[in-house]
């Protein structure tokens, strides 16, 4: 019974625990409630006190934007109005500048017409005193015209002629008086020396020994050197040289150099021989490059293409009738430019087509042609100035004179060539004798290369081994001497050696 009792005494502590305890739940929620509430009405309060002065601000800045734009607004009306009143006063003054240029387009008129009528009278009036000579005299005015100049002619015709004749005779002596004072003023100023050219080079040796090296074990090495270089070695018993022979200046030059190095180095062998000779091919083009580049800055002339340069440097190695094509042709670019500054004429150009005259010279035994034909396209493929081509291509009176400048070119060729020892004719005939030679020769078949040697009185032909065999060599060989005894005039008789070699090269690796 007792413990019915505690546990419904105890159900109830419970349940009224439970009671208390929603009730407190409740109120503390009442409260947290009103707390919110009143926060957000301050918050809302807050928010409209902040949009009222947000709104007062932004007017009141309009208000003051809208004052700003109303004055601007103001000066542009005034501006219009004072842009409108100076067009109005402008057109108003064109109105009567109009007016009066009408005004005095009338007057021009009318004085127009009254120059007319003035005019048409004095020429009336003229007239009418014409007829009346006319009338008086018997003659019209080119009949009287006439009749005067037949009494005059008359009157002083022995006088008229002898005038003449004497006017004549005067200007011809003065004339050619200017033209040999010009010509003797101009030689004077270029007073430089003439040699002529060698055909022949001379090498010193330290010693007979390297005679001996140089022509090798049964003459390998001299005929390696030969073949090689183009040229002839004469060693002989002359002591501490060795003599270089060939009718081409540019092989001589590169024959020397070669042999220098092969004396200076000492290995004298066909491998070396061989690769010196093209290093020193290799410096005659040097050579040629820095002789062109020297000719034209000498002459002062500067616009012409690098390729016309190298080949104007060619012509160092070049000789016409035994004197220095290039040498030749600087003395006579200061001839025609000393000319030309006598004369009045072009400086530049009569300087450019006295250098390059020439040029065909340097390519003229490669290309068919003759010199000028030659230096004309070398020229004009090479983008030159026409008037220097019209200047160059008259010197030798090919093509007619064009210009004054063709004139003292031509002028400038005959001083400079007509020096006292300056030309030999008979070295230039034999140097045409000696291509002709090679040229011959070359025009056959399988020929690699040809030389001629020994004042052309032998010719030694290298052919292509694959192509030729050495049955075919012999007949090669005389058929090339039958066709030089038909086609060319020599002294003497010719040697014919035709050499066909054979060279294998393997490498062991």
């Amino acid at each position: 019974m007792s413990l019915i009792i505690i546990i419904g005494v105890g159900a109830g502590v419970l349940l009224l625990g439970v009671l208390i305890g929603y009730y407190l739940r409740k109120i503390i929620a009442l409260g947290k409630r009103r707390s919110i509430e009143i926060d957000i009405k301050q918050m809302m309060v807050a928010a409209k006190e902040e949009a009222q002065r947000i709104t007062e601000a932004a007017k009141k800045e309009s208000e003051e934007k809208l004052g700003v734009l109303k004055e601007e607004e103001k000066k542009k009306e005034q501006e219009f109005k004072e842009k409108e009143t100076r067009l109005i006063k402008k057109d108003e003054f064109l109105d009567a500048r109009q007016v009066e240029i009408d005004k005095e387009v009338e007057n021009i008129k009318l004085k127009v017409e009254e120059i007319k009528t003035i005019r048409e009278k004095v020429v009336k009036i003229e007239e009418e005193k014409a007829g009346q000579l006319e009338r008086v005299a018997k003659l019209t005015q080119e009949e009287a015209k006439e009749e005067l100049l037949k009494e005059v002619e008359k009157k002083y015709e022995e006088d008229l002629v002898s005038r003449m004749q004497k006017l004549e005779n005067s200007s011809e002596e003065k004339l050619d008086r200017r033209a040999k004072d010009i010509l003797a003023t101009t030689i004077q100023r270029l007073a430089s020396s003439t040699a002529s050219e060698l055909m022949t080079t001379v090498v010193s040796i330290p010693n007979n020994e390297i005679k001996g090296k140089i022509i090798g074990k049964e003459g390998r090495n001299i005929r390696a050197f030969e073949r090689a270089a183009g040229v002839e070695l004469i060693v002989d018993d002359t002591p501490g040289s060795i003599v270089i022979s060939s009718f081409d200046p540019i092989r001589r030059q590169v024959a020397r150099l070669a042999l220098e190095n092969l004396i200076l180095d000492g290995r004298i062998q066909p491998a070396k021989i061989e690769e010196l000779v093209e290093k020193a091919k290799e410096e005659i083009n040097k050579i040629i490059k820095e002789k062109g580049e020297q000719a034209v800055y000498e002459c002062g002339i500067f616009n012409f293409d690098p390729r016309i340069v190298a080949i104007i440097g060619r012509l160092y190695f070049r000789t016409s009738y035994g004197q220095n094509v290039l040498q030749h042709s600087i003395e006579m670019a200061h001839i025609a430019g000393m000319l030309a500054e006598e004369l009045g004429a072009d400086v530049a150009i009569a300087k450019a087509g006295a250098l390059v005259h020439d040029i065909g010279k340097a390519l003229d035994h490669e290309v068919q042609g003759t010199h000028i034909e030659i230096g004309m396209r070398i020229l004009q493929k090479f983008g030159a100035d026409e008037k220097i081509i019209t200047a160059m291509k008259s010197h030798h009176e090919d093509y007619p004179y064009e210009t004054i400048e063709s004139v003292i070119v031509q002028t400038a060729d005959a001083i400079s060539g007509g020096r006292p020892g300056a030309r030999r004719d008979s070295v230039e005939n034999y140097l045409k004798r000696l291509k002709e030679l090679e040229a011959l020769v070359n025009a056959f078949p399988s020929v690699e290369k040809s030389y001629a040697l020994q004042a052309g009185r032998e010719i030694r032909i290298f052919v292509t081994p694959e192509k030729i065999t050495d049955a075919e060599a012999k007949l090669m060989a005389r058929d090339i001497a039958m066709k030089i005894e038909q086609e060319l005039k020599y002294p003497g008789e010719i040697k014919v050696t035709l050499i066909r070699e054979t060279r294998v090269i393997e490498y062991a690796r």
